[in-house]
């Protein structure tokens, strides 16, 4: 069985084996927290064990709404925001063609994009303008219905095809993934007769990749669920085990033993330009879960080698707080050789008949001696190939270490206090009923 792989080799001048081994104990902790739900944020553990709970009648309920809408519309808007959008986003963007967005929608193949994520007045004018001529469809996602950002878009996009499909029509392209009994939204749907899938209440937005808010938009554009799944319930089972060959145990006792060598800023780093959403993805897996309480790695992530000729002279020669983590994709899609040239301006003629992939592995392995040599530990993370399969290995493999991580800080992992602050001051700025007070003093500051 083919599965990704973490090498920790790179981080020894960070920190010692020794050090790595001596949080054995507190990563065994963090383990067990997520395993047996015995730590803080235990309501929210539903996604440990979601991949082989997974059932094939649920997968084809999926399968079967995503055709629809597949054989209907030639766009579908996903209208979600922070994990019940950059989940479906990054799988998407990893298995898609690269110019996949400049080619016309195939019939039967709708696009899939993506709205609720901003509050941009451009972005949704352009947007309405651009589906004007569209035979267009809604997944709209929110466990409420009144997240702000969101729901702005379901109002506008809403009005918009039951002006251009008709009413009747228009419910039959809106599918909400919702609350299973409460809720703006879910009230709405029932009333209206959408279709509808749940959002379970115990796994949170950030961890609900794989579950029908990633897998219905994953779903219409085409790609195959049960393999994202079955990846999954392989990587589910690797990761039970409080040693090394669970490689999501190796990964959180590795980054926090570097965390506590002062290193305070994890970049995650690619070499596909088609892993640039699973890195904004782990951003905020990571951000989110473990920044709390003054403490946490700071989660960044850049695309090379377009980003080591803009951010590669601060990691090789910045400040000494960073590590890396490598994403390596080892199998391309497609072949692509270097051509000879008889004038050889360019140079090139010495990597004529090389595989493109070839030029950029070198790439890839001397910009991480290169960083390893400058005071750089690296984590090397990698990847069969960009298929299905193995993005399910390398999301659930994410979550977990990310539970083990935060528990290993101290930290509930699944709560996101922090995230409510600009929204009470939003409502308050916006004289949201109920906010009278909060109105009048956040005034007098201004």
């Amino acid at each position: 069985m083919k599965t990704i792989n973490v090498d920790i080799n790179n981080v020894l001048q960070g920190v010692s084996r020794a050090e790595i081994d001596n949080l054995a104990p507190k990563a065994a902790e963090g383990l067990d927290k997520v395993l047996n739900g015995t730590g803080e944020g235990n309501d929210f553990l539903g996604w440990v064990n979601l991949p082989s709970e997974t059932t094939e009648a649920l997968l084809d309920e999926i399968v079967e709404c995503a055709d629809a809408l597949r054989a209907s519309c030639d766009t579908v808007v996903a209208i979600g925001i922070g994990g019940s959008y950059l989940g479906a986003k990054a799988v998407i963007e990893a298995l898609s063609d690269s110019f996949a967005p400049y080619r016309p929608a195939a019939e039967g193949n709708p696009k899939v994009i993506f709205a609720g994520q901003n509050i941009g007045e451009d972005y949704l004018y352009e947007l309405q303008d651009y589906l004007s001529d569209k035979r267009f469809g809604i997944i709209v996602i929110s466990k409420s219905g009144t997240t702000t950002e969101p729901a702005i878009a379901f109002r506008l996009l809403k009005e918009q095809l039951e002006r251009q499909m008709g009413v009747d029509e228009a419910r039959k392209r809106i599918v909400a993934i919702t609350d299973a009994r409460r809720g703006a939204l879910r009230t709405l749907a029932t009333e209206e007769g959408y279709k509808t899938f749940v959002i379970a209440d115990n796994v949170g937005g950030r961890f609900s990749v794989l579950t029908p808010v990633g897998l219905l938009p994953i779903a219409v554009a085409g790609f195959d669920i049960r393999a994202l799944i079955d990846g999954a319930v392989e990587m589910e089972k690797l990761t039970s085990t409080a040693d090394d060959s669970n490689p999501a145990y190796l990964y959180a006792a590795t980054r926090n033993a570097l965390y506590a060598a002062g290193k305070k800023i994890e970049i995650l780093v690619n070499y596909n330009p088609k892993l640039h959403y699973f890195g904004e993805w782990w951003k905020q897996l990571y951000g989110e879960s473990e920044g709390k309480d003054h403490k946490g790695i700071f989660p960044a992530a850049v695309d090379f080698s377009t980003d080591l000729h803009s951010m590669g002279q601060w990691i090789q020669d910045g400040e000494r707080t960073i590590f890396e983590t490598v994403i390596s994709v080892m199998e391309q899609q497609h072949e692509k050789l270097i051509p000879s040239d008889e004038a050889n301006l360019d140079g090139l003629n010495y990597i004529a008949g090389k595989h493109v992939d070839e030029v950029n592995k070198m790439a890839e392995l001397g910009t991480r001696i290169a960083h390893v040599d400058g005071g750089v530990p690296n984590i090397l993370i990698t990847l069969p190939a960009l298929r299905e399969k193995y993005l399910g290995q390398l999301i659930y493999f994410f979550e977990k270490a990310c539970g083990i991580s935060g528990y290993m800080i101290d930290v509930n992992p699944f709560n996101q206090p922090g995230v409510e602050d600009y929204k009470r001051n939003m409502f308050a700025l916006l004289a949201k009923p109920g906010y009278e007070k909060e109105t009048e003093a956040i005034r007098a500051r201004l």
